[in-house]
């Protein structure tokens, strides 16, 4: 995948809802479950897109709330909606997180470049940002590919 095609990609992605990411069942690749609002006018409905990040060498998630939300959010209650929304705090009940600022290149990827040499085809590297999390991932390809409403659920 070159660097265009991927950028258009994460471009797709911006503002969306993050609704799952981990390694897939099979634990090669790391998957990001995104669900597609659409604008109204457009009569295109909103989807569910799997955004298959393959041969997944290296995948980092770090918070990205500042300590001070954390301390006020450790609260259980605040990992579900109907018991957190009166509540202070972040509401991890939400189920999902805007990719908001979103997902960049890191160009120049020297974690990139190293995995390439020592295996013989091209990696990248992304950084992911949402309201809650930042990922960085290493990787070669990106598929996407539609999926079922739900398919981020508990398996």
């Amino acid at each position: 995948m070159d660097v265009p095609d991927l950028q258009r990609v994460l471009d797709e992605m911006f503002d969306q809802a993050l609704v799952h990411h981990g390694y897939a069942e099979y634990m090669r690749d790391y998957e990001l479950v995104v669900h597609m609002a659409a604008d109204p006018s457009t009569d295109i409905p909103p989807g569910d897109y799997r955004y298959l990040f393959r041969h997944c060498v290296e995948a980092r998630c770090r918070t990205s709330l500042a300590p001070a939300t954390w301390q006020a959010s450790l609260d259980e209650r605040l990992t579900t909606c109907e018991t957190g929304k009166d509540l202070d705090g972040f509401v991890w009940g939400v189920k999902w997180q805007p990719l908001y600022p979103g997902a960049t290149i890191v160009s120049g990827s020297e974690a990139a470049a190293r995995w390439a040499q020592a295996i013989g085809i091209d990696f990248h590297e992304v950084r992911i940002e949402t309201n809650a999390h930042v990922l960085t991932l290493v990787f070669s390809d990106v598929q996407v590919s539609e999926v079922a409403p739900g398919y981020a659920a508990p398996r």
